[in-house]
């Protein structure tokens, strides 16, 4: 067996595995990590399995000296991650006992929409603070809870086939799994547009705003895993690590960006931060509202058709969070996304667009001007007293 084929044997025969996890040494005896999602008819979407394998395994890789670092990817070409397994938290939201009229809140902990999304959260802030170097590759799909995972990157590596987004406005959800931070730290406004609109960046878009860290061709993913491993890590891996990236780094292949050549007309669009005025003009856009911007176009369609309190708690999040940790974003993302799986948007959204897939939710209220304050600050009641919060060790 060489060096470069010298992947474990779980690799090689737990292909039915949720998540594959595989090593390949390097010169110096040091191995790189690989860690793969691995249900391409799904595009990876995020399972509370695949979470949970994850962590442990990021456990024992952190222990691990002979690990120099890890690498995240999706199985398949089509994406990293197409968001979190919203079929699963659909199918606990219309089930016994929840639709029977059970409360929640009388087995909190137990309610699958808090273990899901519990372990997601504790699992993306365990990336970004992961003390080896970690490189996601994010070509394809890189949605919802894909963006979680990506975000949490040294190395955010795109390709020419990368479509990200937060797309959560479709099904009556909010941008979560950190996005309360991380849209926070785009240029002002760009994040309350992406998140009200679920607007899809490219590559040359991720680029500009400091989403993704290079770009790298699709095709060269296996010879990229290679390159590393036919080096030496050494004592400093992130530098070995950065020196292999810049020998394959290709930005010149993104395509045309969407974001920067529209910045200022964004940032009018979003002046002020509120969010009826803000998404009113959105919507009289006329650039949106005639042929000559397809990418506007679409964003305020998106934006039209989605729950209408969506944009709220986009907005209510931004706004919470412009000064936050990331430890204290999870933490309120976890009360609200709880909260929204005990409300009746989520379902609805989900059974719509996945379920029955009659792409006509029946949504609460039939506008953005017509959600109440108080309807929204429902979404934030707390649910743990401070000391009690599942996340609070973060």
């Amino acid at each position: 067996m060489s060096q470069i084929e010298g992947v474990t044997a779980k690799a090689a025969t737990d292909v039915e595995a949720p998540v594959v996890f595989e090593t390949r040494r390097a010169r110096d005896g040091k191995q790189l990590g690989i860690m793969r999602l691995n249900a391409p008819r799904s595009l990876n979407a995020l399972s509370l399995a695949m979470i949970e394998r994850i962590e442990a395994q990021l456990d024992a890789w952190e222990l691990d000296s002979s690990i120099a670092m890890v690498w995240l990817e999706g199985a398949g070409e089509r994406a990293l991650c197409a968001g979190g397994d919203i079929v699963a938290l659909y199918q606990a939201m219309t089930t016994a006992p929840a639709s029977e009229g059970a409360d929640p809140l009388e087995a909190l902990d137990d309610f699958f929409a808090t273990r899901y999304f519990t372990a997601e959260y504790r699992l993306d802030h365990r990336l970004h603070t992961f003390p080896k170097p970690l490189l996601v590759w994010g070509g394809g799909i890189v949605m919802g809870g894909g963006m979680g995972l990506f975000a949490g990157g040294c190395e955010r590596v795109v390709t020419e086939s990368s479509r990200l987004a937060m797309p959560e406005v479709s099904i009556g959800l909010y941008p979560d799994v950190g996005a309360s931070w991380l849209l926070n730290r785009l240029p002002r406004g760009i994040g309350e547009y992406l998140g009200a609109t679920g607007a899809q960046l490219n590559a040359r878009d991720a680029l500009d705003l400091g989403l993704a860290t290079r770009l790298i061709p699709d095709e060269q993913r296996e010879a990229l895993k290679q390159a590393l491993c036919e080096g030496e890590f050494g004592r400093h891996p992130s530098r070995h690590l950065s020196q292999v990236l810049s020998e394959f780094e290709r930005r010149e292949l993104a395509p045309p960006g969407q974001v920067l050549p529209l910045f200022d007309h964004l940032q009018q669009l979003v002046a002020g931060r509120e969010v009826q005025k803000a998404c009113q003009r959105i919507i009289d856009d006329p650039q949106a509202r005639s042929d000559c911007n397809a990418w506007l176009s679409a964003n305020r369609e998106r934006l039209l058709a989605g729950c209408p309190s969506s944009p709220h708690l986009v907005f209510r999040m931004l706004g919470r969070h412009r000064h936050s940790s990331l430890a204290e974003a999870f933490r309120d993302e976890l009360t609200l996304s709880v909260r929204c799986c005990m409300g009746t948007e989520l379902a609805e959204g989900v059974r719509a667009l996945l379920i029955d897939k009659d792409k006509q939710p029946q949504w609460a209220y039939a506008s953005i001007a017509q959600v109440s304050e108080e309807y929204i600050d429902g979404f934030f009641a707390p649910l743990w007293e401070e000391d009690e919060h599942p996340l609070m060790d973060l």
